[in-house]
């Protein structure tokens, strides 16, 4: 199981920038996914998460601006920024808690990161 993160550069201020993460491999079944944010030199924050159905959570930075949802028949979550700041500016990563086939437990996975720079 792998998740492949895409939709990352570099943006201008109050641009719109769409981040994905798809999910392959032997899935049973995904849980909760998300995405964090690590700007440089601080540590790795949770920037939105969305459950199975469809519930969403949002940091208070990005709430009204960013918007998280997944389409389970493609094993892929998204993640539209709206009027990116350049404090927005960070490696983006995805996560899903995930269950294989082949082993029957919940799993936590990462994608490799997302350079999303939002600068003029």
């Amino acid at each position: 199981v792998q998740l492949q993160a895409s939709g990352g550069g570099l943006v201008q201020p109050g641009g719109p920038l769409k981040l994905s993460c798809a999910a392959s491999g032997t899935i049973f079944s995904i849980n909760e996914m998300a995405w964090h944010r690590q700007a440089p030199g601080e540590q790795r924050d949770l920037v939105a998460t969305v459950t199975y159905g469809g519930s969403t959570h949002y940091a208070d930075s990005v709430k009204g601006r960013y918007t998280i949802s997944r389409d389970n028949a493609k094993n892929t979550v998204y993640l539209q920024m709206n009027s990116l700041k350049p404090e927005d500016t960070a490696v983006y990563y995805c996560y899903a808690q995930i269950r294989s086939t082949s082993y029957p437990r919940w799993f936590d996975y990462w994608g490799q990161g997302t350079l999303v720079t939002v600068s003029s």
